[in-house]
């Protein structure tokens, strides 16, 4: 059987890409994939219909006619009524809410119908902090010698890294899941090294079937995607793009950029520092910095394709992190910061996947709390782009290589799979 024709089922959480960043990492490497020359067949529980060109995509139905369907809208007009939540109790008891059993049981019946002997691999991908895909193939047996389970972040939420402290109910049984899924699946793969280190170290299972599967550039045309307002290609502009939480803290970066203009006042007027995306929890921070002129704040949503094209025209693109000691997570914006050829300003540990892939000699990173540090790299980076704008570039055609089709490749054409 020639490899380049493999068969690919890939049963995903979702492929809107407007609606969260792991939809975008999704849509992505399956693109991809098409482009290496794998034959796809996409099955997403969207709840929409979405076609990709020149992917077969069907949407998965939700069952309507099952006993956890009726259980999961008894438990939602309970709660509307009584303003009392019972997922706590539900899952602490079963392990997962009603409605995520009824969901991987509607999507292990779609696979159940299109999967086939031509089927050489079965990829499950998720979002956030749900598993449905993996949770709904892990029932199906005669497809654990086909399947390749997709793992972005850790799970679950226990396993996270300081100084996440997330405890979500019903661990223990999440736990077993992913026990299972360590022992069933033909391999294992995470968008990072260390994020494959990580989990093996409660899964020792996924250091033997883990593969290394980085985030996939998207290659988006921009040219009828119009820059809002507030964005000035004439500035040297600084642009974090993606959601604060609560531990990626951006004081140090707010204060750094602040020390900077205080000591490079002939700066203010052509630099701009943008942050984008949702930030509940540093909301009364970042309100003691609306006045300052330099610096935009957009915390509701905003088109992908119009933050890709920010990324693109921004003169630095910035990563931060949390504080801590290790950070085994490959942002989902890497790709998008590496295609954009601009140099990126990693805030976050040294230890962290982001530092492994640049380099430990990469000279614009500091800790997120470091204000001096970080107002040094600022003043620097003004000052390369001030006098050698063309020549203001990431240039690390490595990584551009890395997170693109040819790594994908080399990668998936190592994979034995079962032809049965």
């Amino acid at each position: 059987m020639n490899k380049n024709t493999r068969n690919i089922i890939v049963v995903v959480e979702s492929i809107d890409v407007n609606r969260s960043s792991g939809a975008k990492m999704n849509v992505a490497l399956i693109k991809n994939l098409a482009k290496i020359g794998y034959q796809l067949k996409v099955l997403h529980y969207s709840r929409k219909e979405i076609q990709l060109e020149g992917i077969s995509c069907i949407s998965i139905l939700e069952k309507k006619n099952t006993i956890y369907y009726y259980l999961s809208r008894l438990q939602r007009v309970f709660t509307r009524t009584t303003k009392i939540r019972l997922h706590k109790i539900i899952e602490n008891n079963f392990g997962f809410s009603f409605a995520f059993f009824n969901d991987t049981n509607s999507i292990k019946n779609a696979v159940l119908k299109e999967i086939n002997t031509t089927t050489h691999f079965v990829l499950t991908l998720s979002q956030g902090a749900s598993f449905r895909p993996h949770y709904a193939v892990l029932q199906l047996p005669e497809l654990h010698s086909k399947w390749l389970a997709y793992i972005h972040d850790p799970y679950p939420f226990i396993y996270y890294p300081p100084p996440y402290d997330w405890l979500e109910p019903g661990y223990k049984q999440k736990i077993n899941f992913f026990k299972e899924l360590s022992e069933k699946a033909k391999y294992t793969a995470f968008p990072s090294k260390l994020l494959k280190e990580w989990m093996g170290n409660y899964f020792s299972n996924m250091l033997t079937t883990g593969i290394v599967i980085p985030h996939q550039n998207a290659a988006i045309e921009t040219n009828d995607i119009k820059l809002p307002n507030y964005f000035s290609t004439k500035k040297f502009t600084l642009l974090h793009a993606g959601n604060l939480m609560k531990q990626r803290n951006p004081k140090g970066l707010l204060e750094g950029f602040l020390l900077f203009l205080k000591n490079n006042k002939n700066a203010n007027k052509e630099v701009q520092l943008l942050l984008l995306g949702a930030a509940d929890y540093h909301q009364k921070l970042l309100d003691k910095y609306d006045s300052v002129n330099q610096i935009f704040l957009k915390t509701s949503n905003t088109n992908f394709n119009e933050v890709y094209k920010m990324q693109q025209q921004a003169s630095v693109n910035i990563i931060l992190e949390a504080k801590a000691e290790v950070s085994p997570f490959l942002p989902g914006k890497f790709p998008h910061c590496v295609m954009a050829n601009k140099p990126i300003l990693h805030l976050g540990p040294i230890k962290s996947e982001t530092m492994r892939l640049l380099g430990k000699n990469y000279l614009y990173h500091s800790e997120i709390d470091d204000v001096i540090t970080i107002a040094n790299i600022i003043e620097k980076l003004y000052k390369q782009w001030k006098g050698h704008k063309n020549e203001f570039l990431l240039n690390r055609p490595d990584l551009l290589d890395y997170v693109s089709e040819p790594e994908l490749k080399r990668v998936f054409t190592k994979l034995d799979v079962s032809y049965e």
